[in-house]
């Protein structure tokens, strides 16, 4: 029989093994950590809230998921009759970046209006879908109004509307309903990447396939209230559109250099956020 005079000589390599195997993996503080809001399965995490109707009964089968997307569809109206329809994130945010992947598609449901022609939008630093009334058509926030081309014309996309709120453009208020942009005219059936940057309410960005088409900021309700943040959704407004992703990368967390979750692209500090070991 062999016998082992010092086992330590042994154990040593194994022993340093499990440290390592249970050592946490540093994080690169420059590494994006975007999160997809949308599991492509279902709309588990999003509420609706159609005009007319109470809290996340969804009229007709208008929000749906096929084929991997997200649908805004009509085929099941006979007419459409102002039932203006939002799916709300169920989680607020202040500070982050949004990019949303959509597409137009079909053709729009009987009697829709004309404005709404291939014309959805992005609310965003918006009330809740509880808070919303029975048959309140827009919910009070700012609009990423995102508009598709008619084949012909010239219809700048990535401008901003103002349900029950404003903003300034330059310098200056803006009290009118809706703001243009210099974005670009986007027709047929491709697919567009929206993001929308928030910092609060000092600075908020429109992009379009990552150009920026305008920017504003001091967004606030029309009582003068700021509008820091909030909860976003996406809009129904009788144009059939597809949406494939939805992602979100939070400005806001850990801005201590020392924590393990620090991260160097964040703008607002949360130091209740920060994990040390």
């Amino acid at each position: 029989m062999i016998q082992i005079k010092n086992i330590s000589i042994f154990l040593m390599p194994l022993l340093l093994f499990l440290a390592c195997s249970n050592s946490t993996t540093p994080v690169d503080p420059d590494t994006e950590e975007w999160v997809e809001l949308f599991n492509g399965e279902n709309l588990d995490g999003w509420d609706f809230k159609i005009s007319g109707y109470e809290l996340n009964y969804n009229f007709n089968n208008t929000f749906r998921v096929e084929d991997g997307l997200m649908k805004v569809r009509y085929d099941e109206y006979e007419s459409f009759n102002g039932e203006f329809g939002h799916i709300f994130y169920q989680e607020p945010f202040s500070h982050y970046r949004l990019q949303v992947d959509y597409r137009f598609v079909g053709e729009q449901a009987p009697n829709g209006p004309g404005w709404a022609f291939r014309n959805n939008g992005i609310m965003f630093h918006s009330q809740s879908a509880e808070s919303m009334e029975l048959d309140q058509d827009f919910p009070d926030s700012i609009e990423f109004q995102l508009l598709g081309g008619d084949g012909e014309n010239d219809r700048s996309n990535g401008s901003i509307c103002t349900p029950g709120t404003h903003v300034v453009v330059g310098g200056e208020l803006q009290t009118q309903h809706c703001i243009n942009s210099n974005g670009p005219t986007h027709h047929g059936d491709q697919w567009v990447t929206a993001e929308l940057v928030a910092f609060g309410n000092a600075l908020i960005r429109h992009k379009l396939n990552d150009e920026v088409v305008i920017e504003y900021t001091n967004p606030h309700l029309d009582n003068g209230t700021p509008l820091t943040g909030g909860y976003f959704a996406l809009q129904a407004e009788s144009h059939p559109t597809d949406i494939r992703s939805v992602r979100i990368l939070n400005l806001e967390g850990c801005m201590d250099e020392n924590a393990r979750n620090y991260k160097s692209y964040y703008v607002k500090d949360n130091p209740d956020a920060c994990t040390y070991n």
